[in-house]
């Protein structure tokens, strides 16, 4: 079984969060193939996607929101799971899925979307966004639980296997 593990980054955290969750899929026997969402041409050989983009402003980052756009019916034919990185402190704020999250449950049929905290490191940001954190008070520092995320790629894989076993 081939999974598409398909990202969209915009300063590193999310694309780490996505290599995770292909490590453990590749543990539990599947074939992965990550990429960003902007690389896949066509899912004709991927068995399940597993579809994530970091959130900023409340919303997915453009290219992870066009794949799902571009490649609506083929997903909406497999499993597909879905994740969003970017809250951030203690607790992690905002605690609220993304904006686009409902919309894209629907076109891609997912069978569930998990919000993970992310990271701030005010040094990988560009002016405009150093000058937003700091106004908003944003905490920098990196709230990510791999462990959590890990948990997610082996139920996800489990899930696989049952629906293999059942004909997906």
């Amino acid at each position: 079984m081939k999974v598409l593990v398909a990202a969209a980054s915009r300063h590193g955290s999310t694309e780490e969060i996505s290599a995770v969750l292909a490590q453990v899929l590749r543990a539990a026997g599947f074939d992965v193939d990550r990429r960003r969402p902007e690389e896949v041409r066509d899912l004709a050989d991927a068995d399940a996607v597993v579809l994530g983009s970091a959130v900023y402003l409340g919303h997915w980052l453009r290219p992870a929101l066009r794949f799902a756009d571009r490649h609506h019916a083929a997903l909406s034919t497999l499993p597909v799971w879905l994740f969003s990185t970017g809250p951030v402190g203690d607790p992690p704020r905002p605690a609220e899925d993304p904006a686009d999250i409902g919309e894209l449950m629907r076109t891609t049929g997912a069978r569930e979307h998990r919000l993970f905290a992310g990271r701030l490191d005010r040094a990988r940001l560009g002016l405009a966004e150093r000058v937003v954190t700091g106004m908003l008070r944003v905490p920098e520092g990196d709230y990510r639980d791999l462990d959590d995320v890990r948990t997610w790629a082996a139920s996800i894989a489990s899930s696989i296997r049952a629906g293999s076993r059942q004909g997906l």
